[in-house]
């Protein structure tokens, strides 16, 4: 199959599901107690070509965990612990399928491996934001990625069945890295020790037993006759830890209503425009139109039709739909619209009422929508212009870009455009390196940010917002249409593999955390492997699994 060929088929994916059309994923529900239990459809994968064996999982299986999480968030507020399973004997999971990586071109391995990276860090961030415990409930054999899924948990419990290993074996196997940080979760959250995970990572066969627990590759492991009910009780016990409502009302999550056509995806309140000659897509986003309830009944009551979280998944699948069906494009240039007062009111009522569980958990879907933007590889421009409404939760669209550029009309005071903070962005997004946009954007400086606070809820002009700090250029309306014709015309004539390098370098400067760095090493480290030979040449491990030939290495260490 030719690139171009490769390329079309692999167009067109839609991550919206819902569970009546699950195929791999069996979901259940017992008071606090949610199970997702794995049971992949070998015939059921989103590209023919390969068999999803062994419990083996593609991208398909992974959209279906993705929607499965984000059900329990919203409609099940009752479940305190999420039990991840399989419903196969003797088998957990065997990880990404090899034959499906083997078969695919670059784009797509970097693309779902990122994907499934943001998968599994959500389910940290639920346990760390959302009172949402994670029991990997580890059954049978535990391999690749089938264990970086379960690292992604609170706990892991193995059966000690004198079979069942956990393992990474993609160096020794495969010559790549485990793709959804497993290398990283191994020293920084588990806090395996150096040596012992340089054995347990060159192992094919894994660590099984006493020696997994003692390795720290486990928390339990349990004897089959007693694992069920070990693996209950466990959650029962976590669940009683949590701050989530026993009592509330879940809301629907309705599917997202999206036109597609030959000029993008259009929504109720995103619009992406893309300009495939220029590689530029537009995503305009509309502050809301109306006024939105200040108490959580009449929230309650508009469910998934309230702005912040019908907006928020709107937004959530215009930026997994380009990145993942529109290669070429580049540039995203961000703009908004909308009345600023209006969105500083929902602001302010995020804020008040940030422990309600619904609205934690739409502020919860707004920050990692909004890290999505941080770790996707496109250039982000903002462009504040006439009518626009970069205020509060939509500034961080602003504070997301690469760059920002806001006109001035020092002679239309009446038409002047102006940006607003509120208190949501000093901390109630946070970046995966766990800070907000503004404590990024000046280095934790105290200066810069408390004169910032200084003005939060007051509109503020060009002239303003750059003495402030918060856009990277104000230009008048003289300049305005050529300095931007420019600017994108230059960016989309600049390599992009060295574009994607230099943006996530200076996106997250200052100190790392476990998650920068998974992004960090997926994005250097594995992208490299993904093209070199040793992995995906003729003869290389990737290509020649399960063949019976064996890969042949180029020897240097570069």
């Amino acid at each position: 199959m030719t690139i171009d060929a490769a390329h079309a088929a692999e167009a067109s994916v839609d991550y919206q599901t819902d569970p009546s059309r699950y195929r791999h994923l069996k979901v259940s529900y017992d008071g606090p107690v949610a199970t997702l239990a794995l049971d992949v459809d070998e015939n059921g994968g989103i590209r023919p070509g390969y068999a999803l064996k062994l419990n083996s999982y593609d991208l398909g299986v992974d959209i279906e965990l993705a929607d499965a999480l984000q059900r329990i968030r919203f409609e099940h507020p009752q479940v305190r612990t999420v039990v991840l399973t399989s419903a196969r004997d003797r088998v957990f999971c065997s990880g990404a399928n090899i034959f499906m990586l083997g078969r695919s071109s670059h784009a797509w391995k970097v693309n779902f491996c990122k994907f499934t990276n943001e998968t599994r860090n959500g389910i940290e961030d639920a346990s760390r934001h959302s009172g949402l415990k994670f029991i990997a409930a580890c059954n049978g054999t535990t391999a690749g990625g089938g264990y970086e899924m379960a690292l992604a948990c609170d706990e892991i419990v193995l059966v000690d069945d004198r079979s069942s290993a956990v393992s990474l074996p993609e160096v020794p196997l495969l010559g790549v890295l485990p793709g959804t940080g497993g290398l990283t979760r191994l020293t920084d959250k588990r806090r395996v020790r150096h040596d012992l995970a340089d054995i347990f990572c060159t192992t094919t066969e894994g660590i099984r037993g006493q020696r997994a627990k003692a390795w720290r590759l486990v928390d339990e492991v349990v004897k089959p006759s007693e694992f069920a009910a070990y693996v209950q009780r466990r959650a029962h016990e976590l669940a009683r830890e949590s701050d989530r409502p026993s009592d509330a009302k879940g809301i629907a999550l309705t599917p997202v209503v999206r036109a597609t056509d030959g000029d993008g995806y259009h929504y109720d309140h995103v619009d992406v425009r893309i300009d495939r000659a220029a590689r530029r897509a537009t995503l305009h986003v509309k502050a809301p139109s109306t006024a939105q309830p200040g108490d959580v009944e009449e929230i309650q009551t508009l469910g998934a039709r309230w702005w912040p979280l019908a907006m928020a998944r709107e937004l959530d699948d215009a930026i997994l739909m380009l990145r993942t069906n529109e290669l070429d494009v580049g540039t995203w240039l961000l703009t908004t619209e909308g009345d600023i007062d209006r969105m500083l009111a929902v602001d302010a009522t995020l804020a008040r009422h940030a422990t309600h569980w619904l609205v934690r958990e739409t502020i919860g879907l707004l920050r990692r929508t909004f890290a999505r933007l941080d770790v996707s590889s496109r250039t982000l421009i903002a462009k504040i212009d006439r009518g626009s409404c970069f205020a509060g939760t939509l500034i961080e669209l602003a504070l997301a870009a690469d760059r920002s550029y806001m006109l001035d009309l020092p002679d239309e005071p009446d038409a002047v455009p102006s940006i607003a903070v509120s208190q949501m962005n000093f901390g109630a997004y946070p970046r995966v390196d766990g800070r907000s946009r503004l404590a990024a954007r000046f280095y934790d400086e105290a200066g810069p940010i408390s004169a910032i606070r200084e003005v939060q809820g007051a509109p503020l002009s060009a002239h303003d917002a750059a003495r402030l700090g918060l856009v990277t250029v104000a230009l008048d309306d003289i300049d305005w249409d050529d300095e931007l014709r420019l600017v994108l015309e230059e960016r989309g004539s600049m390599s992009p593999d060295a574009l994607t390098g230099m943006e996530a370098n200076l996106r997250f400067g200052g100190g790392e955390t476990m998650e920068t760095r998974v992004f960090g090493r997926l994005s250097a480290w594995q992208n490299w492997i993904f093209v070199r030979p040793n992995a995906i040449g003729e003869a290389g491990a990737l290509k020649v699994f399960g063949t019976g030939t064996k890969a042949r290495f180029d020897w240097q260490r570069v």
